[in-house]
């Protein structure tokens, strides 16, 4: 009898094994080493599998992300044989337990931009950047589906640990802010996941960033996004936002980027690029004639 179904997710690396039965009707896990893994004897014995980067077992799934080191053509099948042995031995997939509460802080946070409020969780809520402009983008993300459902909610991004949320005019924060932070402290706490990474659709520009071409592109290009990621990426990401590479030109030596979260259509968003990414980039690559321009800003 076949128990398992392998299907395959949005994010390449990830690997869905589904079960004809609920093996954790009631709870969601995430194991990123064999440390984590007390729960899940199973979740253990994958992670003696080289390739194996973390293990989600939630509802009536095992999903698997692997290292690039293998491609899944020459292993899911070996891999959905493992694990019909384990549970046709009698073996459990994970112990059940109560579902506690974990207690939870999230604090909201004032950003740059006027129309967005960060809220800070003190968990991390996703390893991978997603953005919901509206509900129809949220099938990776329950808790931005939730969000949308308060009349005032215009955008969510989520990224680490932390939920940008742009607003419509007809609130105002001071009318809003608590409702909003209650309402994520309660829905993390009671076990609901914030984001499904099996379903997050990563762009090809979120890859090295995550660029897949990276050692493709031009020297100036790669020195580009080396930049964003180890000096502006964080500073931006400390406002609730975002900043991608798209492209740059060497003819007109014009660096152009994407803006997410609170640094999309933020109204200082123009001073920032100018005078700040800009002048850092004609600093640190000698080059005066550089300039930057955003695609949404």
């Amino acid at each position: 009898m076949k128990l398992i179904t392998i299907k395959e997710t949005n994010n390449p690396s990830i690997l869905k094994f589904e079960f004809s039965y609920f093996i954790s009707p009631n709870q969601s896990y995430e194991f990123k080493n064999i440390d984590e893994c007390a729960d899940s004897q199973l979740a253990q014995q994958l992670f003696y599998l080289p390739f194996v980067k973390t293990v989600y077992i939630s509802g009536n799934f095992i999903a698997i992300e692997k290292f690039s080191i293998v491609e899944w053509d020459d292993v899911k099948h070996d891999v959905a044989e493992q694990l019909e042995n384990y549970v046709n031995a009698g073996g459990e997939v994970v112990k059940a337990k109560e579902n506690k509460k974990v207690a939870v802080t999230v604090y909201a946070e004032s950003t740059p931009n006027p129309a967005v409020m960060k809220f800070v969780a003190s968990r991390m809520l996703t390893k991978t950047i997603v953005e919901c402009k509206n509900i129809d983008e949220t099938e990776a993300s329950p808790l931005a589906k939730e969000l949308f459902k308060f009349p005032f909610v215009k955008e969510v991004f989520i990224d680490e640990n932390y939920v940008s949320i742009t607003k419509y005019a007809v609130n105002e924060w001071q009318e809003v802010t608590n409702e909003l932070r209650s309402f994520i402290k309660e829905f993390i706490e009671n076990g609901n996941i914030a984001v499904d990474e099996t379903k997050v659709n990563t762009s090809s520009k979120q890859d090295k960033q995550q660029i897949a071409d990276f050692d493709n592109l031009d020297v100036t290009s790669q020195k580009i996004i080396n930049i964003i990621e180890e000096y502006i990426k964080p500073a931006v990401a400390s406002d609730g936002g975002n900043i991608l590479f798209d492209s740059y030109s060497e003819e007109d030596k014009k660096v152009k980027v994407v803006l997410q979260g609170a640094c999309s259509g933020c109204p200082s968003s123009t001073f920032t690029l100018k005078n700040g990414i800009e002048n850092m980039l004609k600093e640190m690559l000698h080059d005066q004639d550089i300039k930057v321009e955003a695609l949404n800003g």
